[in-house]
């Protein structure tokens, strides 16, 4: 986990990169039981005005709070997350889409607390925005 006290306003401290798959959104549709069409097949997805297939949303949030979980080093050190989808994430059925989740602090709020501005991209695109997570650090 890293140290409250070493942190610094503006510091960029998260860099994580992660290919989103037809197959993972074929699982996290199971697991969370979002069949929606267009997560899946590009002919629905293009009937509902999208260039094809598109990742949840709630799978991009999930990888965002990922990239903040392993750079904290603990789940429960995440105390307030706060996202806005502003795009979608199109998944091309070969080779996947890849997503850039980049951390910068933005304020440190004392007792351990650090605010962490998010930037969430695909093919250099923001797919979130604004996004920020609070931590607690030791």
């Amino acid at each position: 986990m890293p140290a409250y006290d070493e942190l610094t306003v503006g510091a960029e401290v998260i860099e994580a990169a992660f290919t989103v798959t037809r197959a993972d959104l074929v699982a996290y549709a199971d697991a969370s039981g979002d069949q929606n069409p267009i997560h899946q097949d590009d002919a629905a997805a293009q009937a509902a005005g999208l260039p094809g297939v598109i990742a949840h949303g709630m799978f991009t949030m999930g990888l965002a709070a990922r990239a903040v979980t392993e750079w904290a080093g603990d789940a429960e050190a995440i105390t307030d997350y706060t996202v806005r989808f502003a795009k979608p994430i199109v998944v091309p059925a070969d080779g996947g889409a890849e997503v850039t989740v980049t951390g910068a602090v933005r304020k440190l709020l004392g007792d351990g607390l650090a605010e962490i501005n998010l930037t969430v991209t695909s093919g250099g695109e923001k797919v979130l925005a604004p996004a920020r997570a609070t931590v607690r650090l030791g």
